[in-house]
């Protein structure tokens, strides 16, 4: 690498005095996960970058996933075999070597049980097999994703203890890809980029982009300058019409809900629910870190202005209740929810009557007035997505770049970096009961790109997710922010 990957503040100044200087060959707007991958496919050909965000690092719809890395089983139930394949193959490369220490095999359990009819158990089992004969042709190993299996009623319940134990024959039992947290991805991969020299510009909002750059404006400090570049890709998802009007956003909600792990008998595996009538669409319980379960996801309308932040519904909530209420020996009632988040999916707009049934395949566009847009794909797939696009602009372009090399690139590790800090209690809980230190908080100050305690609690860490706790950690989060940042200067 030709640059350290440690993204904090005192970086950030230096790199915006310097942004007015230069002509980069990429600029990349927005920094979610399309974002941070198009910056470092674009790094890692040896071409210079700049990545803008006007808001934090994965502040939009890549932090509120369900933070599967699948293999498109879904997409194999509605035949669309392109995504599906595409999809194992991405999951592949990200749990093989991109991203191992990432991602975890996750057992996931389809029970046999009154809530599940004879054809969805039948649709199951054959859809798991199929995403099986997905996971050979990427050349997966069954050491990294098991084979999956029908198991016993013992076995169900050993796995998964909330499931209704009266009328329950068996179930199958499938593994997928699971990120320990999305958030900390895009992190990832936008430190990575940065260690191969890509500037990394959060709180830079751009106002207006063309085809050799745009007119920014720093959300800190309210200065406006011009960044010139050969190329620029807008990667600002749901918000990608708003700088290109040729493109029709369709966004669509997905909603979960968190709960306390005991509530559902802390689960060791994903619980695979199927909607009523459907063969093809599920909701899923998924086991997560700091002792939580969220349960999702919706896929809703969402027309209108674009929110900051996507919130859900009561109805979306009742709806998850109700589907996963119908395996369970002891109902979830709506006071056992603590916590709930939507996010929207950028979708584009093909006409039919539901974005359920919107393709979820990503489109590279010129736009009218020269530069590059992203949009749609999934979170499993975003390095494709950044390959396409990179090799779209350097071809519209005329820019010398060697082919992508992304899928043999490690994203670059913690280790026990996390753990250093001055004081002496680094490892002090930032709030009874929840198991982030203070080394984390200095970590992601000092590492991490971090500028706000908002930042820590809603994306560095997941503390926010549940509101109580977000109110408790707060105080002592901000006073270790300020004292980290004022270190830095």
């Amino acid at each position: 690498m030709t640059a350290g990957t440690a993204l904090n503040a005192e970086r950030r100044r230096v790199e915006i005095e310097r942004s007015s200087e230069e002509t980069v060959d990429v600029l990349v707007v927005g920094g979610g996960i399309t974002g941070a991958g198009v910056a470092l496919d674009a790094a890692a050909r040896g071409l210079r970058v700049t990545l803008i965000e006007a808001e934090d690092l994965a502040f939009g719809t890549s932090r509120f996933s369900s933070k599967l890395v699948h293999g498109g089983l879904r997409y194999l139930a509605t035949g669309d075999f392109a995504t599906a394949r595409e999809s194992a193959i991405e999951r592949h490369h990200l749990m093989s070597t991109i991203a191992p220490h990432l991602i975890r095999p996750l057992a996931q359990v389809l029970p046999f049980g009154p809530g599940v009819t004879v054809r969805q158990r039948a649709a199951g089992a054959v859809g798991m097999g199929m995403g099986d004969l997905l996971r050979m042709h990427a050349h997966t190993r069954r050491t990294v994703l098991p084979a999956p299996r029908p198991v016993t009623a013992r076995t169900v319940l050993r796995l998964t203890p909330g499931v209704r134990p009266r009328g329950l024959r068996g179930g199958m039992l499938s593994y997928d890809g699971q990120l320990i947290d999305d958030a900390r991805l895009v992190v990832s991969v936008a430190r990575t980029a940065a260690g191969l020299g890509a500037r990394i510009l959060t709180r830079v909002r751009a106002l207006a982009l063309r085809a050799e750059g745009a007119t920014v404006e720093d959300a800190i400090t309210g200065e406006r300058w011009e960044l010139r570049a050969r190329s620029v890709v807008n990667a600002t998802g749901v918000w990608a019409g708003a700088l290109d009007e040729s493109i029709t956003v369709r966004p669509s909600r997905g909603t979960h809900i968190v709960l306390d792990a005991d509530s559902l008998g802390s689960p060791r595996a994903a619980l695979t629910i199927p909607l009523e009538g459907s063969i093809s669409r599920y909701i899923f319980a998924l086991p997560q870190q700091l002792g939580r379960v969220i349960v999702g996801i919706t896929d809703e309308d969402a027309p209108g202005p674009i929110p900051r932040v996507a919130e859900p519904s009561e109805g979306e909530i009742s709806f998850l209740l109700a589907n996963l209420n119908r395996v369970l020996a002891h109902p979830i009632r709506r006071e056992h929810v603590r916590g709930a988040f939507a996010g929207l999916r950028p979708l584009v707009d093909s006409g039919t009557a539901s974005t359920a049934d919107v393709s979820r395949r990503h489109l590279v566009s010129m736009s009218d007035e020269g530069f590059v847009t992203v949009l749609g794909g999934k979170l499993t797939t975003y390095r494709r997505m950044a390959e396409d696009a990179v090799d779209s602009v350097v071809s519209a372009r005329g820019i010398s770049a060697p082919a992508s090399r992304t899928t043999t690139l490690p994203l670059v590790r913690d280790g026990a970096s996390v753990a250093r800090s001055t004081h002496a209690d680094a490892h002090t809980f930032v709030a009874e009961g929840i198991p982030v230190t203070r080394a984390t908080v200095e970590f992601a100050v000092r590492e991490e790109l971090a500028l706000s305690a908002e930042d820590v609690l809603d994306r560095r860490t997941r503390i926010g997710l549940v509101p109580p706790d977000r109110e408790r950690a707060a105080p002592f989060i901000e006073e270790i922010v300020a004292e980290t940042l004022t270190r830095l200067r």
